[in-house]
């Protein structure tokens, strides 16, 4: 079952994203126009902010299917607003290029950057070099085990944890969705890292339909692209009001 928690040697020239074997395949951090800093600037400082335990996301409003062909009525809010960027900065663990274990960082690499493409098709993400600079933050670890509704602990592949932030950049405060995403090393990472990359991006809930990335129990066959549902749901959750990269 798919659980979501509510929490490259870098050989590349300066400000570009090194693969596992040095290259650097795109995209790369942008300049602002008419300067040379990153599009995703640095934070220079950030605080969590203060919710009543147990506030952070609310339950979905979940009721008859909707005729649009989506499944928006399962994601959560939280309490401030939708979580999601106009505009996300997204860190990838580097990887070694040599030694023993260069061959299963580097698949893990590959198949975590494979299924961020699909993402990118649909949302503006850029790539960064510093975690400092990032709202999303991918991990090459696995996720400690959690205890279960049933109450036994269950072992997952991936787990993306949120928290909301008061993030200063450039100078300017603003409120972001943080989000520290764990993906464990080995099969099966590519169809994880799509689905815990779609909480991370804002879709806080699960799907009922096995065919869909963002299925609360995945079907026999691994999702390595994004279904027609999934896509609707995005493009109508980015049509929602946020106050998030707003100032508080």
């Amino acid at each position: 079952m798919w659980l979501a928690a509510l929490s490259l040697l870098l050989t590349a020239p300066a400000g570009a994203i090194a693969g596992p074997t040095g290259e650097a395949p795109g995209p790369r951090p942008s300049p602002e126009p008419g300067g040379t800093k990153s599009a995703c600037a640095i934070a220079s400082s950030s605080r969590p902010i203060p919710l009543p335990a147990g506030a952070l996301l609310l339950a979905p409003d979940v009721g008859a299917e909707h005729p649009s062909g989506d499944y928006r009525q399962r994601l959560s809010r939280t309490t401030l607003g939708w979580p999601r960027l106009d505009r996300w900065c997204v860190w990838l663990e580097p990887v070694s290029s040599a030694g023993p274990a260069a061959l299963w960082e580097q698949r893990w690499w590959q198949a975590t950057r494979q299924a961020l493409q699909h993402w990118q098709a649909l949302l503006p993400i850029e790539l960064v070099a510093d975690p400092a600079a990032a709202q999303i933050r991918l991990h090459r670890r696995r996720p400690p085990r959690q205890y279960g509704a049933d109450g036994r602990l269950r072992a997952s592949h991936g787990r993306a944890t949120l928290q909301l932030l008061e993030v200063s950049r450039d100078g300017s405060p603003r409120l972001e969705p943080s989000v520290e995403v764990l993906l464990s090393p080995g099969q099966g990472s590519e169809a994880t890292a799509l689905h815990e990359l779609g909480h991370a991006f804002g879709l806080w809930g699960h799907s009922e339909q096995a065919a869909d990335a963002m299925a609360a129990v995945p079907g026999a066959v691994p999702v390595l692209a994004l279904s027609p549902r999934d896509r609707a749901t995005v493009r109508w959750l980015y049509g929602q009001p946020t106050p998030f990269g707003q100032q508080p």
